[in-house]
C-alpha cells in the first residue's frame, strides 16, 4: 500500500512540474475547465432530457435518472471523503510547487476526488441513456479528473478511485431504477395535466403517422 502511495506521490509531482512547465494560457484552460466542465454534463443532461420527450418511455426514464444517478455517485463519494481524513497533497508532498489554484482548507479532505467522481458517474449515466455519446463523455471525464492533479488538489489515487467510484454507483442506480421510473413515466404521460404531460414527454406515439383510412366501398346497385 506504501509503495502505491509513494507512486502516486512521484507521479503529482511530475504533473505538477509538467503543469508549471506549461504556457500561461495552457493553466488557464486547465483552470476554467476543472470546474466549468461540470456544467458542460448539467448541458448534456438537459439535451439528453429534450431528445427523449418524444421517446420510449425507457428513454426519458435513463434520461431522467442520469443526473439523479450522478448526484448518487457524488453523495457516496463525499461519505467515503468524510471517513478518509487525507490532507490534500498541495499541503502534504514536501517539494511540491504551488498549486495553480488555491489549496483547499484543512479539513477539505483529499480521497476521493468529489469532481472525479461526478465526471465518472456523468459519463457512465449519459452514455447509457444516450447511444453514441460515450465517445464524448468518457474523454471528459478523464479530462476533468486529470485537470484536478494538473491545477495540484488532488493525488492520481484520488482521481482513479473518484472516477471509478462514480461511475459503479450510477451504473447501479441506472440499472436498478429504470423500470420504476419507466412506469411512472408512462404514468406522466397519461396524465391530463399539459404541464406534467410537456415534461415527460408525449413519447413516439404522438409523432406515429396515422393509419390511413379504408377507400369507401361502392355502394351497389348505383345507376
Amino acid at each position: 500500500m506504501n509503495t502505491l502511495l509513494d507512486l502516486s506521490d512521484r507521479l503529482y509531482l511530475d504533473v505538477a512540474d509538467f503543469a508549471h512547465a506549461t504556457p500561461h494560457w495552457f493553466q488557464w484552460l486547465a483552470e476554467v475547465w476543472t470546474e466549468a466542465g461540470l456544467l458542460l454534463f448539467g448541458a448534456l443532461f438537459l439535451a439528453g432530457w429534450w431528445r427523449s420527450r418524444e421517446g420510449s418511455s425507457r428513454a426519458m426514464a435513463l434520461a431522467l435518472l442520469a443526473p439523479l444517478a450522478t448526484a448518487f455517485g457524488y453523495v457516496v463519494s463525499e461519505s467515503l471523503k468524510s471517513l478518509v481524513d487525507e490532507d490534500r497533497p498541495c499541503r502534504a508532498v514536501l517539494g511540491a510547487p504551488d498549486p495553480l489554484v488555491a489549496c483547499p482548507p484543512y479539513g477539505d479532505w483529499s480521497f476521493p476526488s468529489n469532481h472525479s467522481a461526478i465526471a465518472g458517474a456523468a459519463a457512465i449515466a449519459l452514455a447509457l441513456s444516450w447511444r453514441g455519446i460515450v465517445w464524448l463523455t468518457v474523454p471528459m471525464a478523464l479530462l476533468m479528473a486529470f485537470s484536478r492533479i494538473f491545477v495540484g488538489v488532488h493525488y492520481p489515487h484520488d482521481v482513479t478511485v473518484g472516477l471509478f467510484l462514480g461511475g459503479l454507483v450510477a451504473f447501479l442506480v441506472m440499472r436498478a431504477a429504470v423500470r420504476p421510473v419507466g412506469a411512472l413515466v408512462e404514468t406522466a404521460r397519461s396524465s391530463r395535466s399539459s404541464a406534467v404531460v410537456w415534461c415527460a414527454g408525449r413519447g413516439p406515439r404522438a409523432h406515429a403517422p396515422a393509419r390511413a383510412e379504408d377507400p369507401p366501398r361502392a355502394r351497389h346497385g348505383a345507376y
